[in-house]
């Protein structure tokens, strides 16, 4: 715009001012300068691009998706790899346990409870029972370490049916509590002294209680620990991650309630069953408690010097009282979900704090991993083949290509291991195609996501907890659940609604909306901007009248074309979307050289010469010559009156714009696809690539075009005329030529796709 405008008004001081100064005096000059820049401008894209990105979110919403901003649904196009939360995320935070040990042996859930109704029978006819069994010390520590509480309101229903205030595990472990015996009855005979909340730091929660009621320590604890228990002693109940208390516990509880060193064999057992469950995908938690003298706690309750004198003393000496195993179903549709956003080249990471076994069975499961386990690496293999090469001069790690395509395929790592990788592994991690994240924190959450962004790669998060908050915020896209914490909908920027399986639209229409724009842009360049652009330079340059009006120009770009523009982002996706890699944010621009080449090369020049032929052929057939106006540079025209020169040069005017406003209709149909003819993306009769506003909006031009054309007030006013009846039909087959030739283009890209033709298309 700048450099055309600086040749108009270079040719005007250097030329047209001193050889024809009464072609174009200061007041016209202006108008040209102002014309040239509504060609250039067109006034109608901020219009459009608000409104397609506006109507593509609303789209998003009808599918259970809540975008916070326009920005989002143009980046989710990007998105290269999406680190997932597991836990309500991708399975249904529906946990229930299924099996625990008692005395070091597993049963089944059910099992246990049919044990606890066999005691119960025996005490209530009178038979003996041994006080303090397994069973009931898992009972005990199960229902008091917990955070959860029934909600009043349901205690009626059956325990499955109850509502429990808590996290899931904390729900899943209460309810097991609860089958096995009333937790109520426990928390009504201790209390509850300290509480040390769970967090994924240490990955574990103790109560420190105090008995109330002194009949419960014969049921909750050994019979030899009972009897030495004093009145103002404290137990420590504590439940947490099995590969972090586990080497604090020194002593176990068997099978008839007595308490045991925990020698090697029955360690090895403990972890056998441990790993067993994880490789099943369960996830594993341990319940274990520990007697503390009053005397030994000298800190008082309400200190801040209590804490760490409680976790010194849960640092060693547990008593192991059993395990639970938890199950928590994958969402059903999630192998779906990964399948297809891999197909759309998108890495599919999972992010969790459970155990490595159990977050590798669970991604096994639904698809993240789907290599052999002997060809999942570790954080050893990392190390091993981090580096192939050094260049010490541009102190750059850099891995073979070989070493890249052949054997980095998965690999499952743990949050301690993160902490010790270098900048070079982390470089080689990210080339990964299948990555479980296990036992993370918060920071190593963020960490992930900054890595990943380090190389070049567009990063969404998804979470549901407190936990994934930060990593949400500082990831491109942070998706949140609608089920979610408060805090992790507040730091996403886009949150599912209902389900995970919404990141496929979520994925697919930041994908459309990109393409949608670029159709956008397309549509209005070669109209709006460069059939505009023409009638001034030819005016300045060859000395013709400038054969489309000023006025003409903004109805093009804030009136006829804007309508349909818009409509365009109502597009179905192409059936290629979700198979084509994410989009490159340095390379992948809305404007190329390919699309100006497609909207001023193909459409541009057709929409141009065209418009001047017609135009300039009705003033022939009227008797005004085109030899007479070429380079006359404002001189009279032989014969022909002035006044009647004016009129049949503003219908002649009008025959242009009404050119480009037919031939637009025919663009519309051409560039709905960009590689798919319109008989298989059809505009009509067809559900899933119909779009039926293309036609109301076309209607719309047309009624702009006559009102502004055919009122008789804003003729005069406006300076437009008539527009010959021919003329409203002739344009039709100028379309229809756009029309052919792009549907001979798009033909040549899909039967060739790698040949001349299809490497410079848009």
């Amino acid at each position: 715009m700048v450099v055309s405008n600086v040749i108009v008004v270079g040719l005007w001081a250097g030329w047209l001012r001193k050889d024809h100064p009464n072609w174009i005096s200061v007041p016209v000059l202006i108008v040209d300068i102002v014309s040239v820049a509504i060609a250039f401008v067109p006034e109608g894209l901020p219009i459009a691009v608000v409104a397609c990105a506006s109507i593509i979110s609303n789209i998003m919403r009808q599918n259970k998706i809540l975008c916070k901003s326009l920005k989002t649904v143009e980046t989710l196009g990007a998105v290269s790899v999406i680190c997932s939360d597991k836990t309500g995320t991708l399975t249904k935070n529906q946990m229930f346990v299924t099996e625990c040990t008692a005395g070091g042996e597993k049963i089944s859930a059910d099992q246990a409870v049919s044990e606890m109704i066999k005691q119960e029978k025996r005490t209530a006819d009178g038979q003996a029972s041994v006080p303090g069994n397994a069973l009931s010390q898992l009972r005990t520590v199960a229902g008091l370490c917990n955070a959860g509480e029934f909600d009043a309101a349901s205690m009626h229903l059956p325990i499955h049916q109850r509502k429990i205030n808590g996290d899931a595990t904390d729900q899943a472990v209460l309810r097991f509590s609860e089958t096995l015996g009333p937790v109520q009855e426990l928390r009504n005979a201790w209390k509850k002294d300290y509480e040390l909340a769970f967090n994924s730091n240490n990955k574990f929660m103790i109560r420190l209680m105090s008995a109330v009621d002194q009949s419960t320590i014969f049921t909750s604890l050994p019979a030899g620990e009972a009897s030495k228990f004093a009145a103002d002693d404290y137990v420590l109940f504590i439940k947490g991650a099995p590969d972090v208390l586990l080497p604090r516990c020194h002593h176990y509880t068997t099978a008839d309630g007595s308490t045991r060193a925990l020698d090697r064999a029955a360690l090895q057992s403990i972890e056998t069953i441990k790993d067993t469950w994880s490789r099943e995908g369960k996830r594993v938690i341990l319940l274990a408690r520990k007697i503390i003298k009053r005397a030994e706690v000298k800190a008082s309750m309400d200190s801040n010097a209590i804490e760490p004198e409680i976790l010194a003393h849960a640092s060693s000496a547990l008593c192991l009282v059993g395990l639970v195993g938890i199950v928590d179903p994958p969402r059903d549709d999630i192998p779906y979900v990964v399948t297809t956003l891999r197909g759309a080249g998108i890495r599919i990471f999972m992010v969790t704090g459970d155990f490595k076994l159990t977050a590798q069975a669970i991604a096994r499961e639904i698809g993240i991993i789907t290599v052999d386990d002997s060809l999942v690496d570790g954080y050893d293999k990392l190390s091993k083949q981090a580096i192939s090469m050094v260049d010490s001069e541009k102190n750059v790690w850099r891995t073979t290509e070989k070493a890249t395509s052949s054997s980095l395929k998965a690999i499952v790592l743990s949050g301690p291991e993160l902490q010790e990788m270098n900048e070079a592994q982390w470089r080689d991690l990210c080339k990964y195609d299948e990555i479980v994240f296990a036992r993370t924190t918060p920071e190593q959450k963020i960490r992930i996501v900054q890595e990943f962004q380090n190389e070049k790669n567009i990063v969404a998060m998804t979470g549901d907890g407190v936990n994934d908050a930060a990593a949400l915020k500082k990831a491109n896209i942070g998706i949140a659940m609608g089920s979610g914490s408060d805090i992790a909908i507040e730091a996403a920027d886009m949150v599912l609604l209902e389900n995970f399986s919404a990141i496929v639209a979520a994925v697919r229409y930041g994908r459309v909306v990109f393409d949608n724009l670029k159709k956008t842009i397309i549509y209005l360049l070669p109209a709006g901007s460069f059939s505009e652009f023409w009638p001034v330079m030819t005016s300045v340059i060859f000395g013709i009248p400038q054969i489309l009006s000023s006025f003409l120009m903004i109805i093009i770009c804030c009136g006829t074309d804007c309508a349909a523009a818009i409509t365009l982002a109502y597009e179905a996706p192409e059936a290629d979307v979700l198979l084509r890699p994410p989009r490159d944010l340095k390379k992948d621009k809305l404007v190329d050289w390919k699309l100006l080449l497609q909207a001023y090369g193909l459409i541009g020049l057709t929409e141009t010469f065209t418009s001047f032929a017609m135009a300039f052929w009705y003033l022939q057939r009227k008797g005004i010559p085109f030899s007479a106006l070429w380079l006359g540079f404002g001189a009279e025209v032989p014969g022909v009156d002035a006044d009647y020169l004016a009129d049949r040069l503003a219908e002649a005017s009008s025959i242009y714009f009404v050119n480009l406003v037919v031939m637009q209709f025919f663009v519309l149909m051409a560039i709905r696809t960009r590689r798919l003819s319109i008989f298989q993306h059809p505009p009509l009769f067809n559900k899933e690539t119909q779009n039926i506003w293309l036609f109301p909006a076309m209607v719309f031009a047309l009624l702009v075009a006559f009102f502004f054309n055919y009122t008789p007030p804003l003729r005069k006013v406006l300076g437009t005329g008539d527009v010959p009846v021919e003329h409203w039909f002739l344009p039709v087959a100028f379309g229809f030529f756009i029309l052919m030739v792009d549907e001979a283009r798009k033909y040549s890209c899909r039967k060739n796709p790698d040949g001349f033709l299809a490497r410079i298309s848009w």
